[in-house]
C-alpha cells in the first residue's frame, strides 16, 4: 500500500466554516455589522469575468440595454384610460354579453398625434407622447385572482406550489449587470401585497440575482456608511481574500455565495447609492416637471425620477409601483385620484430619457395583472376584473412608435386579434433584450425550468 503523503488528514474548510471562523472570530454577524462600514480597499470595483454578475453575451444583437417597469399595481383600467370603446359608449346600461350592464366610461376621449391614438382627460401628459408608443391591445392572462395573477405577470407561472424567479432576476441572470457597484435589478416602492417578495426574488436561482428594494424615499436600508475601524475592515479583507482564493477548491451552498456576494455588492453601494438615490441634487426645473413634492401623492414622481437616475447609472432592470387601481367600486373618484398621480410623472420619464438619449436603448414597460370588465359593479361605479383581452404600452428601444399590436372586441371584453398571452410578453421582453427564451434555462430539481416555461412566442411584428 502507498504510503499516503498526507498523514493527518484534514478536511477541506468550507466557505460557510471561514466565515465562522476566519479574522480572529469574525463571523456571520461580525461581516453584517460591517455593512455600515465603508473602505475604498474592500471589495474594489474589478471587472472579474468570473463574477455572476459581470456582463454576459446575448444570445443574438439586443434592441435595448435596459428595462423600466411602470406597473400599475390592482389592475388600472384602460377602458377609462387609452382604450377607447365607442360601442361601449353608445350601449350604456345595456346588457352586457359578460352579464351585468355596460359601463361606459364617465370620462371624455379623443385621439392625439399622428397615429390617432386614443386618450382620456385623465392622461393628457402621457397622451402628448402618443406617437412615441407600442400599444399591446390584445393581451390576455389565466387567472383573476390578484395573487396568482401579480406573480404570473413577474415570474411567468401563477403556480402557487412553485415560487420561480422574477423577470429581473431571468435577465440579471442572462445578461448580467452593467455597473458592478450597483444592483442589477432594483424594486422602488416593494409591497407586500399579491405575492410580495416572491413578485422580484430569484427563487431558486441564486440569491445574487434577486431584486433589490429601495423605498419610495430613495432609501436603501444598511447602505450608508459609519465611521470604519481599520482592525476589522483588514479582516474583511483578509476574509475575501480568503474566500475567493478558496473558491476553486470547496465552493460552497448557493445560499451562502448570495450572501457573500450581496455583501460584496454592499460594499461597493456605499460610495455611489447614497448620492445617487438623493433627487434633491437634480435641477429644480427637472423636480418641477416630473411633479415631486413630499407625501403620499409625491411618491410616483419620485419613483419616476429615481428610476431615471439608476438606469442612467447602469442598473438593468427597475420596477416601479403604484398601488391603489382595484376599482371594485369608487372608479370615477377613484381614477381621477390615481391618474393625478402618475400622468405627469410618467410623462416626464418618457421626455426626459428621450432628451438625455436614453429612449434609445431603455424599454419602458407600463401596465398591470389583467385589465377591467366593461360591465357596471357595485352600485354603478366599479368593474371587475377581465383577464380575457386589456392592454399595456411600451416605449423606447426595440418597439415600433404609434403603433397598436392587436386588438378586442368592440366592447372590450375579449382579445380578438393579435393575442398575446403573458408567456408571449416575457418572450418578447427577453427577445428586445437580445435573450433567446428558450435557450435562457436554469437546471433545478431534475428539470430545466425558463421564464417562459413550455410556452411563449416572440411578438416580432412589434419591433421597430
Amino acid at each position: 500500500m502507498s504510503k499516503n503523503p498526507f498523514p493527518i488528514y484534514t478536511p477541506p474548510v468550507s466557505r460557510r466554516s471561514l466565515l465562522r471562523s476566519a479574522g480572529a472570530g469574525f463571523g456571520y454577524v461580525a461581516l453584517a455589522g460591517l455593512l455600515g462600514q465603508s473602505t475604498p480597499q474592500a471589495f474594489a470595483a474589478t471587472a472579474d469575468p468570473r463574477s455572476p454578475l459581470a456582463p454576459k453575451q446575448p444570445n443574438f444583437k439586443p434592441r435595448a440595454k435596459r428595462v423600466i417597469f411602470l406597473y400599475m399595481e390592482g389592475a388600472m383600467s384602460s377602458l377609462d384610460t387609452f382604450e377607447y370603446k365607442a360601442d361601449l359608449q353608445n350601449n350604456d346600461k345595456k346588457s352586457s354579453p359578460g352579464g351585468g350592464l355596460l359601463n361606459a366610461s364617465k370620462f371624455k376621449f379623443k385621439q392625439y398625434g399622428k397615429s390617432g391614438q386614443w386618450f382620456s382627460e385623465l392622461m393628457p401628459n402621457i397622451a402628448t407622447h402618443a406617437d412615441e408608443l407600442c400599444f399591446l391591445r390584445g393581451l390576455h392572462t389565466d387567472t383573476p385572482a390578484h395573487p396568482q395573477a401579480v406573480v404570473q405577470l413577474h415570474t411567468g407561472s401563477a403556480n402557487a406550489a412553485l415560487t420561480r424567479p422574477s423577470m429581473g432576476s431571468w435577465l440579471i441572470y442572462g445578461l448580467g449587470s452593467e455597473n458592478q457597484d450597483l444592483p442589477g435589478y432594483i424594486v422602488i416602492n416593494p409591497t407586500p401585497n399579491f405575492g410580495g417578495a416572491a413578485n422580484y426574488g430569484s427563487a431558486f436561482l441564486p440569491a445574487y440575482y434577486q431584486g433589490t428594494g429601495i423605498s419610495d424615499e430613495g432609501f436603501m436600508p444598511n447602505v450608508k456608511a459609519a465611521n470604519p475601524h481599520a482592525l476589522e475592515i483588514e479582516q474583511l479583507d483578509l476574509i475575501q481574500r480568503r474566500n475567493h482564493d478558496l473558491a476553486a477548491i470547496n465552493g460552497a451552498p448557493e445560499a451562502v455565495e448570495g450572501v457573500i456576494k450581496s455583501y460584496e455588492l454592499g460594499f461597493k453601494m456605499q460610495g455611489n447609492v447614497p448620492d445617487l438615490l438623493d433627487i434633491t441634487k437634480e435641477p429644480q426645473h427637472v423636480l418641477d416637471a416630473y411633479g415631486v413634492k413630499p407625501g403620499p401623492d409625491g411618491s410616483f414622481a419620485r419613483q419616476c425620477l429615481t428610476a431615471r437616475r439608476l438606469s442612467e447609472a447602469g442598473v438593468r432592470f427597475v420596477e416601479i409601483r403604484q398601488p391603489g387601481w382595484d376599482h371594485h367600486t369608487n372608479l370615477h373618484k377613484g381614477m381621477i385620484k390615481q391618474t393625478g398621480m402618475i400622468d405627469k410623472p410618467t410623462a416626464a420619464l418618457l421626455q426626459d430619457l428621450g432628451d438625455r438619449g436614453l429612449l434609445d436603448d431603455t424599454l419602458v414597460i407600463f401596465g398591470s395583472e389583467f385589465g377591467r370588465q366593461p360591465a357596471a359593479q357595485l352600485n354603478d361605479d366599479g368593474r371587475d376584473h377581465n383577464i380575457t383581452g386589456y392592454s399595456m404600452f411600451l416605449a423606447g428601444a426595440g418597439v415600433k412608435k404609434g403603433f397598436n399590436y392587436g386588438s378586442t372586441d368592440e366592447l372590450g371584453i375579449n382579445a380578438v386579434d393579435g393575442r398575446m398571452h403573458m408567456n408571449d410578453l416575457h418572450a418578447t421582453l427577453l427577445a428586445i433584450m437580445g435573450i433567446d427564451h428558450e435557450k435562457l434555462t436554469y437546471r433545478y430539481a431534475g428539470r430545466d425550468f425558463r421564464l417562459t416555461d413550455v410556452a411563449g412566442i416572440v411578438q416580432k411584428d412589434i419591433f421597430a
